[in-house]
């Protein structure tokens, strides 16, 4: 019966996103390209709206006891998805989405779901107490606009989710969490419809709709599972979009520019010109790096409780910031070698039109 009602909601995706694809332009939901672009044409946005409609109905159809005992919940979410739709039609200013994720990250504060402890460390809890609140909602808007910010490539962000997702399931089953479970894995059936859509060369994209309706399941999906496991093992579950927008702010302070100004210098931005622009193999490689990430989280979240009675937690954590520095290192050098490349193409091509000049 599960089967018969995923497949039904995987349809229901296909259906939704064609829809949009179709009246696009009537609904104003196009992406115009610009100077951030991998793409060069007009292309239709917002299938975040077809698998969020598509997430929803499923509990509202085929599990609506579900629905009503978590509507708190779901009400966070769905706030989160009206923000996006907006954006996606009209341009919501960054304030107004940071607002809506803090008031619903506030809906579930006072729903009893929040980040009250970073776990134990050598054996003693390190308890947030009043900071709580205001921690919490920091880590709901951070990793929601880390999501949205690596939405650069066709597929990239769906990936990356869906691989991340994977992890959540297996966390929900294991310790037989319901909500864990159930929202994991209707969100990763809606993917696989968005995906087919999606892949390169994409006939659509997600837009704000899905890229901060999926940030925020997934943000929700990480508190809930450091009910069983250490928030260490979390990090690591999660790392590839806080790696990159920790290395991409670093590396905008560093240079005196804004840390919220956009620009080219995310990973997806650096390694897709790494492998000449083949926008399949920078997705893959990237995806790999987080399914390595998230096996390493199902190995910690294995073994929580020995991370937090000795020295395994602290040195897991040092071990992400090691990690963070060498990526920032890497992915640094590796964009100080490409504007050197340019520079020399660019020299090489004025000297060939003078040297025509003067022939």
């Amino acid at each position: 019966m599960l089967i018969i009602k995923l497949i039904s909601i995987l349809i229901l995706t296909f259906i939704f996103i064609k829809l949009i694809i179709k009246n696009a332009s009537f609904l104003g939901l196009v992406d115009i390209p610009n100077d951030r672009s991998s793409h060069t044409k007009i292309t239709p946005r917002g299938a975040g709206i077809g698998f969020g409609l598509s997430f929803f109905l499923y509990f509202l159809v085929f599990d609506f006891s579900f629905f009503i005992e978590y509507w708190s919940v779901f009400l966070a979410i769905f706030l989160v998805f009206l923000i996006g739709i907006l954006d996606d039609h009209k341009d919501a200013s960054p304030k107004q989405k940071f607002y809506v994720i803090f008031i619903s990250s506030i809906i579930l504060y006072f729903s009893g779901i929040s980040i009250d402890s970073l776990g134990l460390f050598f054996g003693f809890e390190v308890y947030l107490w009043y900071f709580a609140l205001p921690f919490s909602m920091f880590a709901f808007a951070g990793y929601t606009n880390a999501l949205n910010l690596i939405d650069g490539l066709d597929g990239l962000a769906g990936l990356v989710s869906l691989i991340i997702l994977s992890t959540f399931v297996y966390i929900g089953y294991k310790f037989d969490d319901e909500l864990i479970l159930s929202l994991s894995t209707v969100l990763i059936v809606t993917l696989l419809a968005f995906l087919y859509f999606n892949w390169n060369p994409a006939k659509i994209f997600m837009g704000d709709s899905g890229s901060l309706f999926l940030g925020f399941i997934i943000a929700l999906l990480g508190v809930l599972s450091i009910k069983y496991v250490h928030p260490i093992a979390v990090l690591y579950i999660i790392a590839i979009p806080i790696l990159d927008t920790v290395i991409v702010m670093i590396r905008r302070i560093r240079y005196g520019k804004s840390p919220f100004k956009p620009d080219k210098t995310h990973i997806h931005h650096i390694l897709l010109k790494f492998f000449s622009k083949n926008v399949k193999k920078t997705v893959f490689f990237i995806s790999l790096m987080q399914g390595l990430f998230s096996l390493l989280g199902i190995v910690l979240a294995s073994n929580s409780k020995e991370l937090g009675n000795g020295a395994g937690a602290f040195m897991a954590l040092v071990g992400f910031f090691g990690i963070t520095i060498l990526f920032y290192m890497i992915f640094t050098g590796m964009k100080r070698r490409q504007k050197l490349i340019e520079k020399l193409a660019l020299r090489k091509k004025r000297k060939y039109k003078l040297n025509n000049q003067k022939s």
